[in-house]
Parts: C-alpha cells; structure tokens; sequence
C-alpha cells in the first residue's frame, strides 16, 4: 500500500502541527525553513485554503489522495451532516481505533500493526487498515507472542495519551470496545471538515 515517506518536519512546519511524531528540529523551528520562514506571510487563495486544510487532514490519517476522496464520497451518501459523517468515518478506520486505544505509538505503526495481522475484530483476524468498525465491535490483539509484546511496548511509550471516551481500553486484556461514534467534540484535531467539503464539492 503506497503511503508518504517523505520528509515528516517538513510537513509538520508547512501546517504548523505535528501531524507526525515531532523531533527536536520541529520543537526548535516550528516556523517555515530558511531565513525568512518566521515572517515569510503568503497570499492564500480561496482555493489554497481549501487545498491546504485538505492535505492537512489526509497528511493526519495516512491516506492516499483516492483513499481519502473515497471516504468522501461515502459519508456524502450517508444520512447526517456530512463533515461530521466524514470525521467519524476517519475516526472508526481500524487502524485509527488501534491507534487511539495506544496500542501503536504512531498511526502509521498502527496502519502496520493492522496489516501484518496483529489485530482481531469481533475473533476474527482482519488485515485491512481501512476497516470501518461499528458500535459494540471487539478489537484486541493477536494473541501470540509476537504481537503481545509488540503492543506491551506501544502502551508503555503511549501511557499518557488519553483514550476517548467512546472506546473502553482493557490494557490487561490488550482488547478495546467501540461502544458508539464519536461526536464532533470528542474529535480534538484542528481540522475544519466544513472547508474540506466546500473544496470537493466545487
């Protein structure tokens, strides 16, 4: 599966986020790079703007351009707001649920984690990141040895990040249940979905 290997400070400094696990470089410098970068002030376009909050939300989740356009398209169809709908839909991913639950210190770990069938839902082995899990689904780790130890380390780097109070973590039992959909308040990223849904639907 194609995903972006390029420079990661780069990114976090053009939004001015940690999108990605940031370094001692971003800490120092959370401005653009040269000379200039902390006064350099561009003229933004209605569509840049757009554009930028676009990539800042598919840079967050991983996903490729058709990927993140996909799950678009699919909360346009579905009943309710669809920013919101389309934020939820992110948010249920299961490579994201693995990831909020600490189970991968990183959303791109978790993505791996997934992938290299580390992760059960509901017993059974499922190896697609972009699964949509549903309310009272059952997510818990492979339970071998491999894959145990693998996410005993990921919880102890991850202990102070806040589980979301949609998803019950039992940490001894290395298993977490979806007991709903977030709401839009419990969704922290600085995200506006509105502008996004106003970008793909020029």
């Amino acid at each position: 599966m194609s995903r972006y290997t390029g420079p990661k400070t780069r990114i976090n400094r053009r939004f001015g986020l940690a999108l990605f696990p940031p370094n001692k470089a971003f800490e120092r410098r959370a401005y653009l790079p040269g000379i200039h970068g902390r006064r350099l002030r561009r003229k933004v376009t209605d569509y840049g703007i757009g554009l930028n909050e676009k990539q800042k939300a598919r840079m967050l989740y991983g996903l490729t351009e058709k990927q993140f356009r996909l799950v678009f398209e699919r909360a346009k169809r579905a009943k309710g707001i669809t920013g919101s709908v389309f934020l939820q839909m992110l948010e249920m991913r299961l490579d994201s649920i693995v990831y909020l639950c600490g189970f991968a210190r990183t959303r791109r770990a978790a993505r791996q984690m997934v992938n290299h069938g580390h992760v059960h839902v509901n017993g059974h082995r499922v190896d697609i990141a972009s699964y949509l899990c549903r309310a009272s689904d059952a997510v818990a780790v492979h339970q071998i040895d491999s894959s145990r130890h693998l996410v005993m380390r990921s919880l102890e780097d991850s202990r102070y990040r806040t589980v979301p109070p949609w998803l019950q973590t039992d940490s001894s039992a290395l298993s977490c249940m979806v007991n709903r959909a977030p709401t839009r308040e419990e969704i922290s990223h600085n995200i506006n979905e509105q502008i996004i849904v106003e970008f793909y639907s020029r």
